[in-house]
Parts: structure tokens; C-alpha cells; sequence
């Protein structure tokens, strides 16, 4: 198996046309084409998230968006928030996150607690 690290963005060009030529007719684990595939994808990922990286969502773009994914209104929220107002006063940045709400959001619906806990920019703030 001659397979090499990725240092650069051709070498990470050459692994994706390899790998793509896998996805149209991935092989079975455990035989040689098959471990060839799972070691250019670990190669390939260790590579983009070291160039790529995605930054995580600003929690209240999190929040908002497990709203909309799952049809939640405001009302909806207030178990894991508070009242109504503040529920509104979170989602206009007025007011931050508190660590109980951010572990009822996390525990209830399902928003990953590393996005919750980043800092959110207030309505307002420079």
C-alpha cells in the first residue's frame, strides 16, 4: 500500500479523485482496497480539519435553528429558559446564556453544549 501523508493542497487534491473513485464502488472492509479507502479518508479528514476548520455556530444562531428544525416557537423554550420575556430577551441577544439554561437547551433539545457555551456577541456590544 504506497500511501503518503498530505502536506499539500495537491497532494490533497490527488487523495479526494482517489477516494471519489471508492464512494462510486466502496469495497468491503478488511480487504486490501478496503483498508487502502479507510486510510486515505483518515488521511483526508486529519487533513481538512487542519486547514478547514469549521468554527461552531454562535449558540443563539444554534438555538434559532433548532427552532426552526424541529417547529418550535418562543412559548416552546421557556422550560429550558425561563419566562416568556426572557425567552425573547435571549433571543435578541439582550441577555446571555446562563450555564442552567445552556445545560436544559443542551439536555432537552439536543443543541450541542459546545456551541451553547461560546460566547454570543449582545445586541450592542462592540
Amino acid at each position: 500500500m504506497d500511501i503518503r501523508p498530505i502536506h499539500t493542497d495537491t497532494d490533497h487534491k490527488a487523495a479526494l479523485r482517489e477516494l471519489s473513485a471508492y464512494f462510486d464502488n466502496e469495497p468491503e472492509p478488511g480487504t486490501p482496497d478496503g483498508d487502502r479507502f479507510e486510510v486515505l479518508l483518515t488521511l483526508v479528514e486529519a487533513y481538512e480539519a487542519k486547514h478547514f476548520p469549521i468554527d461552531l455556530p454562535d449558540p443563539i444562531e444554534a438555538i434559532k435553528f433548532r427552532m426552526e428544525q424541529a417547529g418550535l416557537t418562543p412559548k416552546d423554550l421557556v422550560p429550558a429558559i425561563g419566562r416568556l420575556n426572557r425567552v425573547y430577551e435571549i433571543l435578541a441577544r439582550k441577555r446571555p446564556l446562563t450555564l442552567s439554561m445552556i445545560w436544559r437547551l443542551h439536555s432537552t433539545l439536543g443543541i450541542p453544549a459546545e456551541s451553547l457555551i461560546r460566547p454570543s456577541k449582545l445586541s450592542g456590544a462592540a
